[in-house]
């Protein structure tokens, strides 16, 4: 006698009535593609324009991937994919989508020792108005494409900016004074846990299409009051592993373009990580950030601003710190006395624009603005870098200059004016030499005899893949004046030579300058040395920042180091006046997918 099967039927509620989850099977499952698995677009639910195609348990290998160009001009992206990129996603990343487009993609592989090539097509969603910003006041910027050379046509440039209007005033730091000047509540403000802003996260092509964006629910909430969600979305750097870092306010994490993302709390004791975040050689994280509860030499009791750098654990341990106001002098004020204080009050202040400060008090309200002592933005440190031939950190420090400081938090030299390092710290002070080496003459504020100069209010000084230093000299307090006319005012990219056994500096590069005011940008912005092309990479974030009625242009630039020939230049565009960008990263795929 056969067996006979009993075929049981289980139903359940629900708000629609019941089910038969016999009857399940009525529902189709993701087609197949081929011999691969299903298509899924968005896979992690954070990056509209990037797919998974399944692996469906095959074992694949020497796989390639296009996407294709749109229309006659489009920018095909092609990479390969690693065994590791496949592992990581169980299937073929697909990344650089065309949005609102049926997307031809191209995938080259290996199975069963024959190659193989398929062609697909991938549907995306259009890009929506309120995509970024659901309260409807941040739509995607434009994108307007002025120079792209040949050879350059397949470059990707990440914007790293934020929504028109900032938010953070409900996540105020204050705490019961110790001294100084109390308010109203009697509380100060301390910290600068206000710097929250909804972020836009995006990348271009050369024919300023949209490539890659991020959903901005993936890592803010302005509707809530979790502080692990809140603050400006910014440093962000690629890592060895196909990762780029990020810090939050009181997070730091990686994310990759595919969608996932992946953060620690600050250790505690700090607070309000903004703007840096620098990947070493040993795995761990350096990570710029504030101590909370820090006594000053004056007695108080405060959380200081921008001013520790944190040596941190891919897991979130701290491993080590370097404390800033005990290392530097956080008393010097030699360059404060210059700075246009509408770029550095709560970081974009319309109403003081073009005023300076007669003096800096230390009884002075704590806080995110422009002061002298602890607890008051004194150094603002915007770049970390590493140097691992001797284990030590370079830091601009946009209110001081760029210094070098070891492991064991001695300060190794100083790249800034001499006007105002004294003591242990006037030795320190490199001294300007031209390529002979000979001694250049130069005023205690840094006005110089030749072909040199110091950088002043600078963004992201970096140690170069060629042992010299990068800034991107925003110019702002330049020579610790403010000339006549705003107008007179300018930035640029430079390159430094420094020989720490002679204590010597020599410009060796410099860009900028001859394009004055149209290039000027009074503050954030970055700069980096890119050996795959030879050029000097640049982005713009604030250009026309404090122009009335204009929109703030984030420029992207690439220099041809040689010939100093612009060979890519491209602006995006803010939707309103004085809505400045952060920074922008140069994206290349190969390096982010291909191992």
């Amino acid at each position: 006698m056969k067996n006979k099967i009993k075929l049981v039927t289980f139903c359940c509620a629900t708000a629609l009535g019941s089910i038969s989850i016999a009857n399940a099977a009525v529902f189709p499952g993701a087609p197949a593609v081929s011999v691969l698995g299903s298509i899924i677009v968005n896979p992690y639910g954070n990056a509209p324009l990037t797919a998974i195609i399944g692996r469906n348990s095959k074992h694949l290998s020497d796989i390639s991937v296009k996407v294709h160009g749109k229309g006659k001009n489009g920018v095909p992206i092609e990479y390969d994919v690693g065994p590791t990129m496949l592992t990581r996603h169980d299937g073929i990343p697909v990344f650089g989508l065309y949005a609102g487009h049926k997307n031809k993609v191209s995938v080259t592989y290996t199975l069963d020792g024959k190659s193989k090539t398929e062609t697909h097509e991938v549907y995306t969603s259009p890009l929506k108005a309120d995509a970024i910003d659901n309260r409807n006041l941040s739509i995607f910027h434009e994108v307007k494409v002025k120079e792209v050379k040949e050879g350059f046509e397949d470059r990707l440039y990440l914007v790293n900016s934020h929504s028109y209007l900032p938010q953070g005033a409900d996540v105020n730091w204050t705490a019961p004074s110790m001294g100084g000047e109390l308010s109203a509540d009697g509380a100060i403000s301390m910290g600068s846990a206000t710097f929250d802003m909804v972020p836009m996260l995006y990348i271009v092509d050369t024919q300023g299409e949209y490539r890659w964006w991020m959903e901005r629910d993936a890592v803010h909430d302005y509707r809530g009051h979790d502080l692990e969600k809140r603050g400006y979305f910014m440093g962000i750097n690629e890592t060895k592993d196909g990762l780029f870092t990020y810090v939050q306010g009181q997070r730091f994490g990686l994310f990759d373009l595919m969608g996932r993302f992946k953060s620690n709390p600050l250790p505690r004791g700090y607070a309000d990580t903004t703007h840096a975040m620098f990947p070493m050689e040993n795995g761990n994280f350096l990570v710029r950030a504030s101590k909370q509860n820090y006594r000053n030499p004056e007695g108080d009791l405060v959380h200081t601003v921008r001013d520790h750098i944190l040596e941190v654990s891919p897991h979130g341990d701290l491993v080590d710190v370097w404390v800033l106001p005990e290392i530097l002098d956080p008393y010097r004020d030699a360059l404060l006395y210059a700075l246009d204080m509408g770029a550095v009050c709560a970081n974009v202040d319309m109403d003081r624009i073009g005023e300076t400060m007669d003096s800096f008090e230390t009884d002075a309200p704590y806080g995110d603005l422009a002061g002298i002592g602890a607890g008051r933005n004194w150094a603002h440190v915007n770049s970390i870098s590493h140097d691992p031939s001797d284990d030590s950190i370079i830091l601009s420090l946009r209110h001081q200059g760029n210094v070098k400081i070891g492991r064991d938090k001695e300060v190794k030299w100083i790249l800034a004016p001499r006007e105002g390092w004294t003591g242990k710290f006037a030795d320190k002070v490199l001294t300007p030499v031209d390529a002979n080496g000979k001694p250049i003459n130069c005023t205690v504020k840094g006005k110089c005899e030749g072909d040199f100069d110091f950088t002043y209010t600078q963004h992201t000084t970096w140690l170069s893949s060629k042992g010299t230093i990068t800034s991107l000299d925003n110019g702002d307090g330049r020579w610790h004046e403010q000339p006549v006319m705003p107008t007179d005012k300018w930035t640029r990219v430079v390159e430094y030579k420094v020989n720490e056994e002679d204590m010597t500096v020599e410009q060796i590069w410099e860009y900028g300058k001859e394009r004055g005011y149209e290039w000027y940008s009074p503050i954030t912005s970055n700069t980096e040395y890119r050996p795959d092309r030879d050029t000097m990479f640049s982005f713009n974030g604030s250009i026309q920042l404090f122009e009335p009625g204009k929109p703030t242009i984030g420029r992207f630039n690439e220099i041809d180091y040689k010939t100093k020939e612009v060979m890519v230049e491209i602006d995006v565009y803010s939707e309103k006046a004085n809505q400045t960008h952060y920074r922008g990263v140069l994206v290349t795929p190969q390096s982010l997918f291909g191992f």
